[in-house]
């Protein structure tokens, strides 16, 4: 098998090329179909690591030149309590590429670099021209990558094209990056990269054969997908559902985490709920204090274990299922003293449930909710796509709440815009007579 890690990146309509999010290792087929054999080339060029101040100038002058732009992320979250993004890939068209092989998106003319943030002081430069409106940015499942990069740097990207959005929007089945380079590049995922850790250095040349393929193939797969846009009329709403994309931004969670949210707490008595509490209150501790992600301290299922047989000492904690030997002598001694303190700890209030938000309109609203919801069903199923490709939950629901009574303020409503407004309009408006 030759490997030959891939990310892939959906088509656009009418924009050059943007961004892409792939977190995949590919390794070629053996036998690739003659469709795809031309662009399935082993014989890529190394990236360019960027990890000093001079190659990210020489970077940074080299993207000022370019209107299309593939970008992907790695983070670390497996490995730390505050993950944060380690790498950056970046392909493009290499300088003095000729007209027709951007045109053609030959991949010949693509050349690959990973940016380390964790060696570089500063991205500003970066984020510029990744917020240029002239240069398309391609994504794959792109509000990840956004949401990335707008908490880390405050990146903020203005023209958006999400592969994964487009293939949706297409009706295609199977929108992961790995099902999509099998069929178009006949390149298979490497599970092996899956659970590396993106944040130790040196990167080691398979983490970065990896990582520079998750965007090599992106300017040819989104020529491909802007082609089956225009030949399905898709163009327009696939660019609507882009340009919603660009006004993400990252937000802290409103809400504090808390134990409750952790699988098999119903497991658990009420009488035990204030030693599970102060478990999971130790393991955030440690965590953090640790910075490693709490389910490498403990797993959910060690505490509720532990919850249900308190251990009063280092032997009876060692029979704990699921608690290996290195965590007891580790642990064993702040654990057993998070037991003692749970046994004493008040109950805590049980969790508010958050209804539906449906179950709060009223019947006559419901009714139109239903309706609404059995035509985007009938609709979605005629054009092939997932239901929510036609309309949100969420924008159902603003739909009932508003009430339009024309095609103009049907548009107003946020996230619908021109296109399902003029496309859905007719049909809603009558439902809502």
């Amino acid at each position: 098998m030759i490997l030959a890690v891939a990310a892939l990146l959906f088509c656009s309509s009418s924009a050059p090329a943007r961004r892409t999010n792939c977190n995949e290792s590919i390794v070629s087929k053996q036998s690739i179909s003659s469709r795809n054999k031309q662009n399935a080339n082993p014989d890529i060029a190394a990236p360019k690591l960027v990890q000093n101040a001079r190659d990210f100038a020489e970077l940074m002058a080299h993207l000022r030149t370019q209107s299309l732009v593939a970008v992907d992320t790695e983070s670390d979250s497996l490995y730390r309590y505050t993950p944060r993004v380690c790498l950056i890939q970046i392909s493009t068209y290499r300088p003095g590429a000729s007209a027709s092989m951007v045109e053609s998106a030959d991949i010949a003319g693509i050349v690959d670099y990973l940016v380390d943030p964790l060696k570089l002081q500063g991205l500003d430069a970066l984020g510029e021209v990744l917020s240029d409106p002239a240069v398309e940015v391609i994504l794959h499942a792109a509000e990840n990558d956004i949401l990335l990069l707008n908490r880390d740097f405050g990146f903020e990207i203005t023209n958006v094209f999400d592969t994964q959005l487009a293939a949706r929007i297409l009706g295609r089945n199977g929108v992961g990056l790995a099902a999509m380079l099998e069929e178009e590049f006949g390149v298979i995922s490497d599970k092996s990269m899956q659970r590396t850790d993106w944040g130790r250095r040196p990167l080691s040349p398979q983490q970065m054969t990896y990582a520079q393929l998750d965007t090599h193939y992106l300017p040819a797969l989104r020529r491909r997908q802007i082609e089956q846009l225009i030949a399905q009329d898709r163009q327009r709403e696939a660019q609507e559902a882009f340009e919603f994309l660009t006004q993400i931004r990252y937000s802290e969670p409103t809400e504090s985490r808390s134990f409750w949210s952790m699988k098999g707490t119903r497991e658990v008595e009420r009488e035990q709920t204030g030693l599970l509490e102060e478990l999971w209150l130790w393991r955030e501790q440690t965590a953090q204090r640790l910075d490693r992600p709490p389910f490498k301290v403990l797993n959910d299922r060690v505490l509720i274990e532990l919850t249900q047989n308190p251990p009063s000492s280092l032997r009876e904690l060692n029979r704990i299922s699921g608690l290996s030997t290195l965590q007891v002598d580790r642990y064993g001694a702040e654990i057993l003293r998070a037991v003692e303190r749970g046994k004493d700890r008040p109950l805590p209030d049980l969790p508010i449930p958050t209804p539906r938000p449906e179950t709060l309109l009223n019947r006559h609203d419901q009714r139109i909710f239903q309706s609404l919801r059995q035509w985007r069903s009938a609709t979605s199923a005629s054009r092939g796509v997932d239901p929510d490709i036609v309309f949100s939950n969420d924008l159902l629901l603003q739909i009932v709440e508003h009430k339009p009574s024309s095609l103009a303020a049907l548009s107003a409503i946020p996230a619908i815009g021109a296109w399902k407004a003029e496309t859905y309009g007719p049909s809603i408006l009558q439902l809502l007579k």
